[in-house]
């Protein structure tokens, strides 16, 4: 009882890491769980224009922060002429050209491209606010406005968030009060503004959002502007213009706070437009591209490090643990013979390497014409490693034979022979042949046909393309099938086949209780 509570322990704690590895890289790393999976991944390009004045000239621009809710992937800079460096304070990153002498140019265009995974899950919020809120200086002519209209929204609302969107409500409705048009009038109708001065003056903490209004194919685009405030521990975002509250689904976090997307030094006239366009890209694509520290740690130690031809040779071997688990559960639980424990997966192997339709009746006529010639030389008292040997060299003329048959019958895929293949069969004959020396040719029958329908079932897993991309991909996951094998390991009561076997037994003795 002791070994087999030991035995639940291992597989249990197996399958917790298995299915522990395989979920972190799904969910923090992106990595898709069915084949087939896509994202779109937005390439946008800033473009920043100026005149120059001749003095020395510096640009800074606000970058992406790290709490946006987009995933970049890549990001790259033009900066012919000029000092570049991209530098943080604090969750805000910033690029900044510099250059001493002016060039003789009416316009100068500086350019900023990047590629980004939109995702809301992604967005995590900013720290908490410091302090009380600081009121905003306001015109002596307006401070009876606002505090009428500061009264009137705090008897109508019962929270902040609804004090916000009745406020905004109040400053775009068509029919503005006299206050409201007052207000505006002398914020020179900046909705924001008034916004400001009326939440700083109730004491709510805010600041504002910008960012971009993703649409495929827009050019020139300028960036939009979202108020958020920060109630009962979470930042609320509204829409300035309608009230709306909440993210928008197509909008990009650019830049939060109340400072400045742009500042230029050396020039006029400056600004900066976007243009977008979005590409849908393999998910595990978009996994693999993404700049994460930990990420990269996982991909150096992993098999994705690995050449491509290594990969592609990975790719099969991790195969081999659901053909095990398929021989396991076959043998231990239903009861089929087999010829060895694991000769099903190997003779699956070869049907990978040759496919199913042309592999089947090669495997057997091969087989059937080995066993023959291995008949004739077990009359000549060969040692054991030169009836192999012969085996071998017998097996390769019949694959090239039935090769060059199939190519003037123009079957194309019977060409596909390959060396593992060859062993395989060759090995396959040679046990085949000892088992038929000592137990006849009805066991022969029996496990040659057992091997056969474990080894097709077995194909038909591992040929899976869900199988063969969760196996490639989460190649932790075998840790969870070597916990199942270890779990169908343990069972020693009645097969399957040995119930039907003993049926009639049970039926008897049922029928004598009665």
């Amino acid at each position: 009882m002791k070994a087999r509570f030991q035995l639940y322990v291992v597989a249990a704690i197996l399958a917790i890491v298995g299915l522990s590895g395989a979920l972190y890289k799904n969910l923090n790393l992106g990595f898709p769980l069915w084949p087939g999976e896509s994202k779109n991944v937005w390439t946008l390009q800033s473009k920043i224009e100026f005149q120059p004045t001749g003095d020395p000239i510096e640009v800074t621009l606000a970058l992406p922060e790290k709490t946006s809710n987009g995933v970049i992937i890549d990001e790259n800079f033009s900066s012919s002429g000029f000092g570049f460096v991209i530098f943080e304070e604090g969750e805000q990153r910033y690029a900044r050209w510099t250059r001493r002498e002016a060039p003789s140019k009416n316009v100068i265009s500086l350019n900023y491209k990047l590629q980004v995974v939109h995702d809301n899950s992604k967005l995590s919020e900013p720290n908490a606010p410091e302090g009380e809120v600081e009121k905003l200086r306001t015109f002596p002519s307006e401070r009876e406005s606002l505090r009428l209209m500061l009264d009137r929204l705090s008897q109508e609302s019962a929270t902040d968030a609804s004090f916000t969107q009745l406020m905004l409500g109040r400053l775009n409705a068509r029919d503005k009060s006299q206050d409201v048009a007052y207000l505006l009038s002398v914020n020179n109708d900046h909705v924001m503004d008034v916004a400001f001065k009326l939440l700083s003056y109730k004491g709510i903490h805010f600041q504002t959002i910008k960012g971009l209004q993703l649409e495929d194919g827009r050019r020139r685009a300028n960036y939009s502007e979202l108020l958020e405030i920060y109630s009962n521990g979470h930042w609320i975002q509204f829409n300035p213009n309608t009230g709306e509250k909440g993210l928008p689904s197509d909008f990009l976090i650019w830049q939060r706070g109340g400072v400045s997307l742009l500042d230029v030094i050396g020039g006029n006239n400056s600004k900066v437009e976007f243009s977008m366009v979005v590409n849908t890209v393999p998910a595990r694509t978009v996994a693999m591209m993404q700049d994460l520290s930990n990420q990269a740690a996982l991909i150096d130690m992993s098999i994705y490090s690995l050449p491509v031809e290594q990969q592609g040779v990975f790719k099969t071997l991790l195969l081999i643990p659901i053909g095990a688990l398929v021989v396991v559960f076959l043998r231990i639980i239903v009861g089929l013979p087999t010829s060895g424990t694991f000769m099903p997966i190997l003779i699956a192997l070869a049907f990978i390497e040759t496919g199913l339709l042309a592999g089947l009746p090669m495997f057997i006529l091969v087989v059937g014409v080995g066993l023959w010639i291995r008949y004739y030389l077990s009359h000549l008292n060969l040692l054991l490693v030169a009836r192999v040997s012969a085996v071998i060299i017998v097996v390769i003329g019949l694959m090239a034979f039935f090769s060059i048959a199939s190519y003037k019958l123009g079957i194309v895929s019977a060409m596909s022979v390959t060396f593992f293949p060859t062993i395989i069969l060759a090995w396959t004959i040679e046990r085949m042949s000892t088992l038929w020396e000592e137990e006849g040719p009805r066991d022969v029958v029996k496990q040659g046909g057992g091997s056969l329908l474990v080894a097709v079932i077995a194909y038909g897993l591992m040929t899976n393309s869900i199988a063969k991309h969760l196996t490639f991909n989460f190649p932790e996951l075998s840790l969870v099938l070597l916990a199942l094998i270890l779990v169908i390991g343990q069972y020693n009561g009645y097969r399957l086949s040995e119930l039907y076997r003993f049926r009639h037994m049970v039926f008897n003795q049922k029928a004598q209780d009665k």
